[in-house]
């Protein structure tokens, strides 16, 4: 079998490039309008079906319609085929990507602006279709053949190879903290990524390169940081947790810092300060780090029932962001990631460890994480499963949500305001699968599953049943801060817990505590 690859950090350094002399920069300008236009064409013959050996030769049409050397070719190939993997990858039509972007694009169309605000956009436009330089870099030459770095007295100079035999010079202007990194590599001659792009009239350039990782030295052998996201508080919820899967420490990193910040720039810093502060606190535990492996967030729109302050708070969501540089930092620092399915994460730490350890719930989904990342399974406390072989307490979460889907039709239909009524609308679909869930429960004894991996169809898994039963029925919300009253399940009989309630789990009509939104 092939060698896996070994990974890879990606470093990178931003400068501005100051030409001394106004032909040279006129010179690299129309250079970059061509190979503009040569990532274009490529990606149109990418799409035909073309090689990429027959497109960069030196008689292929990249060279010879755009005066390109192969070099030049070769990297105009390789950002349209990233363009065309990354329209792929999202699923859109690749026939329909629009260089330039396509909001852009739209807000031209429009025409409803004119003047200098027109001009502002129009500029922006060319810029964007225009203004782009790449050229990989090559361990057999030594760096950059097409974009070199040299150092003259002191200062970081960049020739531009013009493709004619010509070289334009300019000066390359950076106070990047990783720049004695890049001058390493250009001392000892070692390769490096070198793009140019064009914002407001002004050339910049962007140097990255990849270096070995180092190899881990704090593994999940030695214990797990469980790290989980929360949005509402906006903050981070840490727990340290063992080799043999219990609690040491816990505590949160509060990320109200990253709303008050006055642009991105600013955010961006706060984000790395909290990423620092995640890896420092495995770095002192000498632990493996555990996050959630997040596919995609759910997205929200106008009209979805969850108002304006949700939805407001779920874009400031920065979970990717943020977990990327946790990833990036700690990889750097010699510190194993480990990501883990979300599923049921926060609703096992809820039902179980948050009445039990007396924690917060995002405390407990942190520990959860944790000790999935360290390969322990969840099993069902006696308490719970005493309460779902109880045909009482099941009859009575059944007949909660078939009043409730009542109760929000009757509402649905005397209400004038369609955005209420997806919003009710959207509450009974809720209730009615809440309903099916109990359904598939009853019904089919075999599925009753530990574990929550996986899905035996028809069956339902039992720590979402016991949450649809639990907390709407009988706490009044469907995530509730204050699970304290779940202990008794936990710690004693459920006869007992039922006994001192009532004839009903929960002390008569719940329903008169649920909030409706």
């Amino acid at each position: 079998m092939p060698e896996a690859k070994a990974s890879k950090l990606f470093l990178g350094v931003h400068a501005r490039l100051v030409f001394p002399h106004q032909e040279e920069e006129k010179a690299v300008l129309d250079l970059m309008r061509r190979f503009s236009g040569a990532v274009r064409f490529a990606y149109r013959r990418l799409l035909e079906g073309k090689s990429r050996e027959e497109l960069k030769r030196a008689d292929g049409p990249l060279c010879r319609l755009f005066r390109l050397n192969t070099r030049y070719a070769d990297g105009a190939i390789e950002k349209a085929k990233a363009v065309l993997d990354s329209a792929l990858g999202l699923g859109n039509d690749p026939k329909k990507v629009v260089f330039g972007g396509r909001g852009l694009f739209k807000q031209l169309k429009r025409k409803h602006l004119s003047g200098k605000d027109r001009e502002r956009l129009k500029r922006l436009w060319r810029e964007k279709r225009q203004g782009l330089l790449y050229s990989q870099g090559d361990k057999s030459k030594e760096g950059n053949l097409n974009l070199r770095l040299e150092v003259w007295e002191g200062a970081l100079w960049l020739r531009v190879n013009l493709g004619d035999g010509s070289h334009a010079y300019a000066l390359a202007k950076t106070g990047h903290p990783h720049l004695n990194l890049l001058l390493e590599r250009v001392y000892a001659s070692l390769p490096y990524n070198v793009e140019l792009s064009l914002r407001d009239g002004k050339v910049y350039a962007h140097l990255s390169w990849g270096e070995a990782l180092p190899p881990p030295v704090h593994t999940r052998e030695n214990g797990v940081l469980g790290v989980d996201v929360n949005s509402d508080p906006y903050h981070l919820a840490l727990a340290v947790v063992s080799p043999d899967g219990n609690l040491k420490r816990h505590l949160t990193l509060s990320l109200e810092e990253v709303d008050a910040a006055p642009n991105k720039g600013a955010k961006e810093i706060v984000l790395w300060k909290v990423a620092h502060q995640v890896v420092a606190l495995a770095e002192e535990h000498g632990v493996a780090l555990a996050t959630e492996r997040l596919k995609r967030l759910r997205k929200s729109r106008r009209g979805d029932g969850f108002g304006r302050r949700f939805r407001r708070k779920q874009h400031r969501f920065a979970y990717a962001s943020l977990l990327r540089k946790v990833h990036s930092l700690a990889r750097k620092k010699g510190v194993q990631v480990v990501e883990v399915d979300p599923r049921d994460t926060s609703t096992i730490g809820m039902l179980k460890y948050a009445p039990q350890l007396h924690l917060s719930k995002d405390v407990a989904a942190a520990l959860v994480i944790g000790r999935r990342a360290l390969g322990f399974g969840e099993k069902l406390p006696k308490g719970y499963e005493a309460l779902l072989r109880d045909p009482s307490f099941l009859a009575h979460a059944e007949g909660f949500y078939a009043s409730r889907v009542q109760e929000l039709q009757e509402k649905r239909n005397t209400e004038p305001n369609p955005y209420l009524r997806w919003r009710l609308s959207r509450e009974m679909g809720k209730a009615r699968r809440a309903l099916s869930l109990l359904s598939a429960f009853q019904c089919s004894p075999g599925s009753r599953r530990r574990s929550t991996y996986g899905r035996n169809f028809p069956g339902a898994y039992p720590w979402r049943v016991l949450r649809e039963a639990l907390f709407l029925p009988l706490l009044g919300r469907e995530g509730p801060r204050d699970l304290s009253p779940l202990r008794p399940v936990l710690t004693g009989p459920w006869e007992r817990w039922k006994g001192g309630l009532g004839s009903l789990p929960g002390g008569g009509s719940a329903r008169s505590n649920v909030r409706f939104g």
